[in-house]
Formats: structure tokens, C-alpha cells, sequence
């Protein structure tokens, strides 16, 4: 029997890209626990081997060639917290995506990040649930500084969880902002994902994490 092709390939990719990153984050979570930088170490060198060799990778074929690793700041551990998640009021958005047709996220509470504000935590209400939670901060669209839209810090339903400092599961949540990614549309604009609303803008900057892509890593016009 032949492979898969066409849509079926694209599904299957996207599928293991899934599947690795899960494996990833659960490597990062082992790691973190006695040591956080070389949790985010491992975390960098993890993804930058997918974006340069998996076929699920954003970027586009012509900036494959001129890859030579994510732009990703060293590890800062002011940066690190471990948050309970407060009440707040429910809010719903429903989202358009590129993979995963209209998305509804319900907001579940609110976490306090000491000296640099708070952000809004929201729940996947669809089949398999989630947690997500994207951040956008003052450096955002800046030179030199991270992707316009935002990044995400946790995306459950795609594997990035950082796990909970707690016994049940229930919390503290680990929100590290060193692991803060930028979304798949910050390299592909054929990707449409969720992005940061106002409940999960800072109006500090956020020097660590993934930083914005440079132009080698660009649709070219």
C-alpha cells in the first residue's frame, strides 16, 4: 500500500508534531524540577530540531535554508512562578483557527504575577479540554523585541504544560516566562491562531522566552 499524501500526510504530520511536543514538555517537567535552566536548555534545543526537521514545522520551505536556530533568550529565573489561579468572571471567545476550525475558550480565573501583572486563564470548552494561556507584553511589535500578536506560555491541547508545583494537579500552576513561545502564524501567515486578548497583555516588558522571528525566517514578498 502506498504512504499517505495530500491531506492525510498534512494530518498524520501534525498528529506527530503533537506527539513530540507532548514528549518534549514532559522531559521539560522531569528536567525542570531540580533544574530550570536546563529544562529551558533542553526545551530550546528540543524545538529548534523540530522546526528544522519535522514536516509539521512553520516555518516556509525557503527559510528551512537559512534556520540556524530560534530566536530565544537566555534563562532568566525572575521569571519563574508558581501561581493559584483566582476567581474571575466567565468570559467566552470563539476563535478561528488553522488546524482546528472555531474554537470556544472559556475564561476560568485569573493569575497575579508578581511585578508584572495579570493574566486571564482560559479553558478549552471543547472534546478533550485544555488550559491555554497566552501572554503579550510591552516589547511586543518592537524591534528586537517579541512577536506583535503575542506568544503562548501554556497550550495544553498541543502538549505545553508546564505542570502544576501542587500533589493533585490542582496548583500551584508553573508559569515560567522563559518558556514562552510565539504561535505558528508568527512565521506562516497561513496559520490563523488564537492571540492575546486584553486580559493577557502586560504592560511591562518581557525580555525572555521566544523572541520575535528575524527576517531570514520571513515570507519573503
Amino acid at each position: 500500500m502506498p504512504d499517505a499524501r495530500g491531506p492525510a500526510a498534512d494530518v498524520l504530520a501534525v498528529n506527530d508534531w503533537r506527539r513530540r511536543v507532548n514528549e518534549m514538555y514532559a522531559d521539560v517537567r522531569r528536567t525542570a524540577t531540580d533544574d530550570p535552566a536546563a529544562a529551558h536548555t533542553l526545551w530550546r534545543e528540543r524545538r529548534d530540531e523540530l522546526f528544522a526537521e519535522h514536516p509539521a514545522s512553520p516555518l516556509l520551505p525557503e527559510a528551512r535554508g537559512a534556520f540556524r536556530g530560534l530566536p530565544v533568550a537566555p534563562y532568566d529565573p525572575a521569571y519563574r512562578f508558581e501561581v493559584r489561579v483566582r476567581q474571575a468572571s466567565t468570559q467566552r471567545l470563539e476563535v478561528v483557527t488553522g488546524t482546528d476550525g472555531v474554537v470556544p475558550f472559556e475564561r476560568v480565573g485569573r493569575v497575579a504575577l508578581e511585578g508584572l501583572g495579570s493574566l486571564s486563564v482560559w479553558a478549552l470548552r471543547a472534546y478533550a479540554g485544555g488550559v491555554f494561556l497566552p501572554v503579550k507584553d510591552a516589547l511586543a511589535g518592537r524591534p528586537g523585541g517579541t512577536y506583535g500578536g503575542g506568544r503562548y506560555l501554556l497550550d495544553t491541547i498541543k502538549g505545553a504544560d508546564l505542570g502544576t508545583s501542587g500533589d493533585d494537579g490542582r496548583g500551584p500552576l508553573v508559569l515560567d516566562l522563559n518558556f514562552a513561545y510565539n504561535p505558528s502564524c508568527a512565521y506562516d501567515p497561513e496559520w490563523m491562531c488564537p492571540l492575546a486578548t486584553r486580559g493577557n497583555v502586560l504592560e511591562v516588558e518581557v525580555p525572555v522566552g521566544e523572541l520575535a522571528p528575524g527576517p531570514e525566517l520571513l515570507p519573503r514578498d
